[in-house]
This record gives C-alpha cells, sequence and structure tokens, in this order.
C-alpha cells in the first residue's frame, strides 16, 4: 500500500558565511542547541540548530510521490507514514549531527495548527524524547516558525517586520513584532493559495503531461505558466476586490477557473485524461490573478500599518522596513519578484527564506524553539509537558482583520507586471 518514501539528508549543513553579530533583538549569545520536529502535514521532518544558525544536521522523508498518486494529502495513510519513519528522521539527525539527545538543551515541536493525525504524531514523539531524556519541551506554533525562518539566514532582519505567510493550508498576512508577538491583519476566509494550484493542476490534468508528473500541483502550474504565449487569453474575476479588508479568499476563484475547464471539455467533447487546448495560458492567468490578490491584501496591510505608526515616523520613503514572505507558496518566483517590486515601492526591503526552508522542514520549527528559549528560558524549562497538546485549528498572534475593516483604506494598487519567461522563472 504504501509507496518508496523519497528521502533525503544533509549532514552538517552550515549556512555560508554568517559570522553573526547579532543585535539586541536578536536571540542571546548564550550557547545553546535545539532539536526541533516537524509534522504538521505530510513531511516528517527533524533538524539539531544552535543559536549562532548553524545547522548542525537535519533529516526529512517527504510523502510527496504518494500523495500524488493518491490525488491529495490522506490524513489516515500521512499519520502512518508518519509513525513509520519518525524515528529514523529522528535518529539520523542525530547521527548526523554526532550528537545524542542528552547533547541538546531543548525539545521543540510543532503543535498548531495542522492536520490533526500528522500533528499527534509529532508532539507523541516528542513528548516521550522529553520525559526520557529530562529535556524541556518547546511548543512551537507552526506559521510562527514559517514568519521567522528568514532572521536564521539574515541576521540583519530586525522587528518589527511584515509578513504574509502562504501555504497549501495558510494564507496569513502579520505584523511581527517579536519572537512571540503578531498581529494578524488578514486570514483567508476559507481556503488557501497553494490548495488553489494544487486542485487547479489537478483539474488540468497536468500530471498527465511528462515533465509535470513528479511535480506538486503548484509548482507544475508555474512551471507550464512559463510556457504560456498570451496570458490574457483567459479572464477571470479577482476574489474579494471590492472588500476594503487584508482577508483572502480562494474558494470561489478556484471554483470559477474549474467551472471554464469543464465547460471546454464539455464543448470540445474531451475526456478528462486528455489536456485542454491553451492549457499554459489558463495556468498563466490563474498566476496573474493569485498574484494580484496576493499583492493588493499586503498593499492594504502597508497602508495600516503606517496608520499604526509600526514603522516609526519617517520610515515611509527609506529601506527600513521589512517584509518577509514564507511558506511553500513563497517558492513561485512569479509571486515573489511580483511582491518585491510591489513592497520596494514603500520602501520595504524583502525578504524569503531558501526554497528549502520556505517548506515545511524541521529547522524552523528548531529556530523558532531557540528563539522562544533565549525569551524565556526558564518557562520552558519549567513547562509542564503534559499540557502541550496538538492543536488543529488555531489563531496566529493578536486579530486586527476587523481593525483593517474599519479603517477603509483606500488603496491605488501597483500594478502586476507580465508574466515572465521559462529562463527567467528559473
Amino acid at each position: 500500500m504504501f509507496t518508496k518514501i523519497v528521502k533525503y539528508r544533509r549532514n552538517f549543513l552550515e549556512i555560508s558565511n554568517f559570522r553573526r553579530k547579532f543585535s539586541t533583538d536578536t536571540i542571546s549569545k548564550q550557547p545553546a542547541v535545539v532539536l526541533g520536529i516537524e509534522t504538521s502535514c505530510d513531511d516528517t521532518a527533524c533538524a539539531i540548530v544552535n543559536n549562532n544558525g548553524k545547522i548542525l544536521s537535519e533529516s526529512k522523508y517527504s510523502q510527496l510521490q504518494f500523495h500524488l498518486r493518491a490525488g491529495g494529502i490522506n490524513p489516515i495513510f500521512a499519520q502512518e507514514l508518519h509513525r513509520l519513519h519518525i524515528e529514523d528522521v529522528v535518529t539520523e539527525a542525530l547521527e548526523g549531527a554526532n550528537m545524542k539527545v542528552t547533547d541538546v538543551d531543548a525539545i521543540a515541536v510543532t503543535n498548531e495548527p495542522g492536520i490533526t493525525r500528522s500533528l499527534i504524531v509529532g508532539v507523541r514523539y516528542a513528548k516521550h524524547l522529553a520525559r526520557k531524556y529530562s529535556k524541556p519541551l518547546i511548543p512551537v506554533h507552526h506559521m510562527e516558525a514559517h514568519a521567522l525562518t528568514s532572521r536564521l539566514e539574515n541576521p540583519d532582519l530586525k522587528f518589527p517586520f511584515l509578513c504574509l505567510l502562504a501555504s497549501g493550508g495558510h494564507c496569513q498576512l502579520a505584523l511581527v513584532k517579536s519572537a512571540t508577538e503578531f498581529l494578524l491583519l488578514g486570514t483567508s476566509i476559507d481556503s488557501a493559495p497553494g490548495t488553489c494550484f494544487d486542485r487547479i493542476a489537478r483539474a488540468l490534468n497536468l500530471q498527465a503531461v511528462p515533465e509535470y508528473r513528479n511535480v506538486s500541483g503548484g509548482p507544475a502550474l508555474e512551471l507550464a505558466a512559463s510556457k504560456s504565449s498570451n496570458p490574457n487569453r483567459f479572464q477571470f474575476t479577482l476574489p474579494l476586490r471590492d472588500q476594503p479588508n487584508c482577508q483572502f479568499s480562494f474558494c470561489g476563484f478556484r471554483s470559477q477557473v474549474i467551472q471554464t475547464i469543464d465547460d471546454i471539455r464539455n464543448r470540445l467533447h474531451l475526456p478528462r485524461d486528455e489536456m485542454i487546448p491553451y492549457y499554459e495560458d489558463l495556468c498563466a492567468s490563474v498566476l496573474r490573478i493569485v498574484t494580484k490578490h496576493l499583492l493588493q491584501r499586503t498593499q492594504r496591510a502597508i497602508h495600516y500599518c503606517d496608520r499604526l505608526g509600526a514603522f516609526g515616523v519617517g520610515a515611509t520613503n527609506k529601506l527600513d522596513r521589512t517584509f518577509v514572505f514564507s511558506g511553500g507558496v513563497a517558492c513561485n518566483d512569479f509571486i515573489y519578484r511580483a511582491m518585491n517590486e510591489m513592497v520596494s515601492q514603500f520602501g520595504f526591503k524583502s525578504y524569503r527564506s531558501s526554497k528549502r526552508l520556505c517548506t515545511d522542514n524541521g529547522v524552523m520549527i528548531a529556530w523558532n524553539g531557540l528563539e522562544r528559549w533565549h525569551g524565556n528560558e526558564e518557562f520552558y524549562r519549567n513547562l509542564d509537558i503534559d499540557s502541550v497538546l496538538p492543536n488543529s485549528f488555531t489563531t496566529l498572534g493578536s486579530d486586527h482583520t476587523e481593525l483593517v475593516t474599519k479603517k477603509r483604506l483606500k488603496c491605488n494598487f501597483v500594478k502586476v507586471p507580465s508574466m515572465m519567461c521559462e529562463d527567467e522563472i528559473k
């Protein structure tokens, strides 16, 4: 029943040229090593990181090929695959760092949000290790970890900063004031951009094209879009275009696109396993609309932050304001470049983690654990391990979404750049 799991391991991986000089809002120089465990969705991952940002080792099992064949993530199978491989993943990370559990200061684990069945496996195993070796346990919010990962690779990234978190399960805008203080400015009211891409790629049957056979929906759609000869051939309605807030919505748009695909197939009497004409152009149109939606909500968030004075007086026209794009969708080069172009017009310097750290990984959990550890070490030393529970649905920080709506901010939105050619996307 189970497919062969794709596995990779990086031993003693070190981010080059990062001899850190931490400023006052970075974590302490006090030596510390944290082991991080991630099982929020379909990847079983572990990493060991020290407070200098050195990745001592990491290990990961990907369930991608199994779920591609299954047509989507099956929580029951995902849980079983986590159970089968979590011990091996942690063991390999420890061996790669030439360490034992007794050598780490604390164990960090994703406990929220995510797929309940998947979270349970990681939390239970982390508790087992914490009890067996008398180690403090640090519960980590998955989205907070995504938001803070760029600080591992960029020692000049200071608080506060504006962050867009976009993935297969989430889409959120937040003002990050510290490692533990987030103001939620916008969130998806239904689905997420990664899920939107995956469902549309499945409706198009992109996996029938040999070059996309082993590629997940989002990356496949991006590659197909890069081959478009007429990205304006298909016209779709922009989600929430008249709503003066920073919320996101993808379900209605996704349904609109899938209905268009079905109408074309019915009109041309095409079977479901046959590609529709100009499918690359449709992918380009989808990518442009999703990008425009993300850009417009982010621009309104910038205006709201300016109203709050979040970045201080006189910062508007200077590149001393920072924006972070993280989550799996941040791997999309077209969206990132469009976002970078937009925020730079408002005086922001943008950051994106290495692509392998944009997707779910153990490094971000270990790093978030370090940020929390140095912020309140005594708290985690005394934290009752039994109080750490998996939580599939949880908010990100303090909710400001209604406050944003009440401001009714009007925006002269920045235009989305034209589609890039295939070479640029690569």
